[in-house]
């Protein structure tokens, strides 16, 4: 009987969240989510009428704002100790970032894409 609870235990152990990993994947999905609202935008702009260098600069933000952003987002998780990224007292932390992540991945492309109409618009 002892070592069914001593396993069933174990298991328990395995499956806490470890907020590092957590973090890591969330980084990983919001950049291909920005990546895709990025290049879907931006050709729909393109085909609005906005100049063909237009993806070239958004390359270019992307490489200098969301790139740096999401590492950021990840560094402050990946630093914590083993029994830090199992403490449950880490959620709300987390999802605050996680939240501030998702809304830079989704809210970027929109406000670039507006941007660039407003400037190329102009004139």
């Amino acid at each position: 009987m002892n070592d069914i609870l001593h396993g069933a235990e174990a298991r328990a152990d395995q499956r806490l969240r470890d907020w590092r990993k957590s973090m890591s994947d969330h980084v990983a999905w919001a950049l291909l989510v920005y990546t895709g609202l990025q290049i879907f935008m931006t050709v729909k702009a393109m085909s609005d009428g906005l100049p063909s260098i237009v993806p070239y600069l958004a390359l270019v933000i992307l490489v200098a704002a969301i790139i740096p952003a999401c590492r950021w987002f990840e560094r402050r998780w990946t630093d914590l100790s083993d029994e830090q990224a199992a403490d449950e007292s880490y959620a709300a932390a987390f999802r605050r970032d996680v939240i501030g992540l998702w809304a830079l991945a989704i809210l970027l492309p929109v406000a670039l894409t507006a941007l660039f109409k407003a400037i190329f618009t102009l004139m």
